[in-house]
């Protein structure tokens, strides 16, 4: 089943086309991503499906179209997004944030909690601080580990790694990894095409508004196009 199907779908910031007729699918299980520039309209088609933009075109979860609905009509249909910036509320403790993004949701809030405190037992440490506070990794995390509290069919990650150390860089893609071996889909925006690729299924390559491939993410690392533009060298060059 096709967890996520968005067919043809267009933004525009005014005379500005920022997504160009763009059709991309998540299968149930699968870690998708796309990659890109900075300003190739990633962002803009993440927000797109979340609802927070305006759009045109066909977007559908898990079989039924979403694309007539609010944002939080379709978190309430198991999308959740953590976007680019984090988002979180900065004066509330880590233990709020989480209490208010469960907010509406049916699951045990005591038990979803609980989990996540276990993924991240540095949040667990300072779950009453305010989350301005917190270091760039733990605000990452905190950001996470709200989006996953409603138990999402669907985790769309906006450049999860932006801003971070490389240590930290690394254990969040760890992390997202393991989110999805435990069944949740997962489609990631990133531009550290390398890594992203190397725990994604599949992957799609953003310029200039339109995607282009869809297909295996260990092929697309070797992809000459790809290596050119984010690498600096192509696959067969001389390190």
């Amino acid at each position: 089943m096709k967890m996520l199907e968005v067919r043809d779908l267009n933004v525009r910031y005014g005379v500005v086309r920022a997504v160009l007729d763009a059709s991309l699918h998540v299968d149930e299980g699968e870690l998708v991503v796309v990659v890109g520039a900075n300003g190739a309209g990633k962002s803009s088609l993440l927000r797109a499906v979340a609802g927070l933009n305006k759009h045109r075109g066909d977007i559908e979860l898990a079989g039924s179209p979403v694309a007539h609905l609010r944002a939080e009509q379709r978190v309430k249909r198991g999308l959740s997004l953590v976007p680019e910036g984090r988002h979180i509320f900065g004066r509330m403790s880590v233990l709020e944030n989480l209490q208010v993004a469960h907010w509406g949701a049916t699951t045990d809030l005591g038990s979803e909690i609980s989990d996540a405190f276990a993924r991240f037992p540095r949040l667990e440490e300072r779950k009453h601080q305010t989350a301005a506070t917190l270091s760039g990794g733990e605000q990452q995390m905190l950001a996470l580990s709200r989006a996953l509290i409603r138990k999402p069919r669907l985790l769309m990650l906006d450049e999860p790694s932006m801003g971070l150390a490389p240590k930290i860089v690394a254990q969040m893609f760890e992390i997202i990894s393991e989110i999805n071996a435990a069944g949740t889909s997962v489609l990631l925006i990133e531009q550290n095409a390398r890594m992203a690729l190397s725990i994604a299924h599949r992957g799609y390559l953003m310029e200039t508004g339109t995607l282009s491939g869809g297909g295996d993410a260990r092929v697309m690392l070797d992809d000459e196009r790809l290596h050119e533009a984010y690498f600096g060298k192509s696959p067969g060059a001389a390190s």
